[in-house]
Formats: structure tokens, C-alpha cells, sequence
């Protein structure tokens, strides 16, 4: 990694982006639903892939949620497979809501 790495949310577009000395290098897009967070799809530009950067990503979105006091449901495989990998995050997911929504699919 080099350069400046930040994550910032974009309330009007619905996401979290990583943004690498100020370009966008990928996004996580959420819903809302009540007072939680449905993460639906996450994207790292394949020109930034395979150097951590969609740990940076997932770990800056659920950190806000975390602030926030916002439960999340991770229905991109992603970000579920990423609070797989890293259980300190589990405690954010509304597991009740998720199994209600994946029953449904």
C-alpha cells in the first residue's frame, strides 16, 4: 500500500468508499432499513486488488456502524465472509434479521 488510504461514507450514494490518495478504489453499498445497515454489494477496483484494501474497506464501514450503535446485516458474501474471518465483529450482526431474509431467498 502507498500513499493516503481512507474510508469515507457517501450518504447520498449509499456506500462506504476507499478512496487511495483521493481516488475512489472501491465501495461497499448499503440499505437501510430501520436503524440497520444492509451491506448488498462491495467492489474493490481491480487495479487496487490483492493489496488488503477490502479488509480497509470492510473494517472502516463496520467501525462506523460500531460508532453508531447501528446493527448490520451482511448480505454481501463479502463482508459476511470477512465477519466470518474476524468474529471481534460479530456482535454488529442482527442475526435475526438475516435469517429472516435469507429464509425468503
Amino acid at each position: 500500500m502507498t500513499g493516503l488510504v481512507e474510508v469515507v461514507e457517501v450518504p447520498e450514494l449509499r456506500r462506504f468508499e476507499l478512496r487511495v490518495d483521493g481516488e475512489r478504489a472501491g465501495f461497499a453499498e448499503y440499505v437501510l432499513k430501520g436503524d440497520r445497515i444492509l451491506f448488498v454489494h462491495t467492489e474493490i477496483d481491480p487495479r487496487h486488488e490483492g493489496k488488503g484494501y477490502g479488509s480497509i474497506l470492510a473494517r472502516g464501514a463496520l467501525d462506523a456502524a460500531r460508532e453508531r450503535g447501528q446493527p448490520v446485516v451482511p448480505l454481501c458474501p463479502f463482508i459476511a465472509e470477512w465477519i466470518e474471518r474476524h468474529p471481534e465483529y460479530d456482535d454488529l450482526v442482527d442475526h435475526e434479521l438475516l435469517e429472516r431474509i435469507e429464509r425468503r431467498r
